[in-house]
């Protein structure tokens, strides 16, 4: 949690009854943990257990997962990008300059000699 900068006072807990099997029990015991990161605004919600700190536990380790899961593909997409510009800002090798600029000089030739047959006619 500290690697990512997460605090426990931007978490936000609340303990409501979980529902499913159980009978009784669940209906009177308020075991199902929800936690919301509020930076992030990400929402977990966990009943897999009968136990409140059971449940806490796994839905702070499932909340930071997801947080862990954005932050690497944010960080993923940074790199890409700025390996993307670096790749464009890169010079072209002297030959691939000179194949592009020729097969723009024959497609001028070619918009050069329709717009000739065009204006005779």
């Amino acid at each position: 949690m500290r690697r990512l900068g997460i605090h426990e006072k931007d978490i936000i807990c609340r303990f409501i009854r979980s529902g499913g099997p159980g009978g009784q029990k669940v209906n009177k015991t308020s075991s199902c943990v929800y936690l919301k990161h509020g930076p992030t605004g990400m929402e977990v919600k966990s009943s897999r257990e009968r136990s409140q700190s059971l449940n806490r536990y796994s839905a702070l380790v499932i909340l930071v997962d997801k947080i862990e899961k954005k932050h690497s593909s944010e960080e993923f997409s940074y790199r890409q990008a700025a390996e993307k510009k670096k790749r464009a800002m890169r010079k072209r090798p002297k030959a691939l300059k000179e194949k592009i600029l020729e097969s723009k000089r024959k497609r001028s030739e070619k918009k050069a000699s329709r717009r000739k047959n065009n204006f005779t006619a």
